[in-house]
């Protein structure tokens, strides 16, 4: 299984956290995308998300569930 890398732009650090988010403009309210996130850039993805409103939930990854998709 491949490792899960770091959603930003230029990182190839492993991931440690799911950013959960929709865009209500066009998702259902229910609907989760996910951006990956490495401890480095866990904080600038959420507020890139969070000051769009987009961003819902952060959660850790655990490596016996990997991804809700």
């Amino acid at each position: 299984m491949d490792p899960l890398i770091c959603s930003a732009k230029g990182c190839r650090a492993p991931a440690a956290w799911q950013l959960r988010w929709n865009n209500p403009k066009l998702h259902t309210p229910d609907r989760r995308k996910t951006w990956l996130a490495c401890p480095d850039h866990r904080e600038s993805l959420s507020a890139f998300l969070d000051a769009r409103g987009f961003l819902r939930e952060t959660v850790p990854i655990d490596d016996r569930d990997r991804l809700e998709e």
